[in-house]
């Protein structure tokens, strides 16, 4: 319908028609947040973008359980860290009946299954059935993320699969499992962790991902595609803040070396994704296309002006 009416009108009036189309409470853009640095990254670049345009955004640190009951329950608007086909099982209710709704895929590529440092590798460790016969030397902990985050581990663990059923996953959060990381490489100590690509872990340290973890992760060392999904109804309802989260596509490059600039060189987040965005204004011109701002003008020269460019 809109598309008809905007088809006699003049592009201008078209903006105005296609804002109508917002509900009120599209002012206020709820994201959430599970303190996940690519998310951080993804989200903080969100936000600016945002508040550029007019809107209201926020970011709330939840639990990955918490997220989704957040969307069902409509208290929260956009997640943009629905990792496929890692929380697959764990969710497939929620969009079963139609809880949550897809904005799109922003990263493809990407992968996350369990990792160890290359010496480690290099000495035999190769596959989730390596683990269990040289437990001692792992202490029989896996380091992961916060709690809510590891139950495809948790499970894998109490089904007693790859000989790991006395093994304990250790729930920390992204921060504190690289913490671990760190420390056990500088000690060239022996340590398998959750691993992931797009993350500077893999510029900062030589890791091999092991095979064999299919039945937890999927094929290809968990090979993954990353989405944006929103509670039910949302991109009808603010179909310019839709389109825009449709538009925010990333790719490994720009994810590694955004993250690099927040673990590394310890950035604040939002510092590191205006960054970036300066370093990409061809990614901007594109996230952009077809977006306005909150009352409907265009959208490049607002955001270019809040990134003092």
């Amino acid at each position: 319908m809109y598309k008809m009416i905007a088809l006699s009108l003049f592009a201008g009036m078209s903006l105005s028609v296609a804002h109508a189309a917002d509900a009120p409470e599209c002012q206020k853009v709820r994201i959430a947040d599970l303190g996940w640095t690519d998310i951080m990254l993804t989200n903080n670049t969100a936000e600016l973008i945002l508040d550029a345009l007019g809107y209201d955004a926020t970011q709330t640190l939840l639990g990955m359980d918490v997220t989704y009951m957040s969307l069902k329950n409509n208290d929260m608007d956009v997640f943009q860290g629905n990792w496929r086909p890692f929380q697959d099982a764990q969710y497939k209710s929620y969009f079963e009946d139609g809880s949550v709704e897809v904005l799109g895929t922003n990263l493809e590529g990407a992968k996350f299954t369990l990792a160890v440092p290359k010496y480690v590798s290099d000495a035999g460790i190769k596959d989730f059935a390596d683990l269990s016969s040289h437990g001692e030397q792992f202490e029989k902990k896996i380091y992961a993320l916060e709690p809510g985050s590891n139950t495809i581990l948790l499970d894998m663990i109490a089904a007693k699969r790859h000989n790991l059923g006395d093994w304990e996953v250790v729930e920390s959060s992204e921060a504190g499992m690289l913490t671990q990381v760190k420390k056990a490489v500088q000690e060239k100590q022996w340590i398998v962790f959750l691993g992931w690509e797009p993350h500077p872990m893999n510029l900062n340290y030589e890791l091999s991902y092991l095979t064999g973890g299919d039945v937890e992760f999927g094929p290809n060392f968990g090979g993954a595609i990353v989405r944006t999904i929103a509670r039910k109804g949302y991109a009808s309802a603010c179909p310019n803040i839709a389109k825009l989260f449709a538009n925010l596509v990333f790719n490994m490059e720009y994810e590694n070396h955004g993250m690099q600039l927040i673990l590394d060189e310890g950035k604040d987040p939002a510092v590191a994704a205006r960054e970036m965005m300066s370093r990409n204004p061809q990614m901007l011109e594109k996230w952009l296309e077809g977006v306005t701002t909150v009352d409907g003008k265009p959208s490049l020269p607002p955001v270019k002006a809040a990134l003092g460019s």
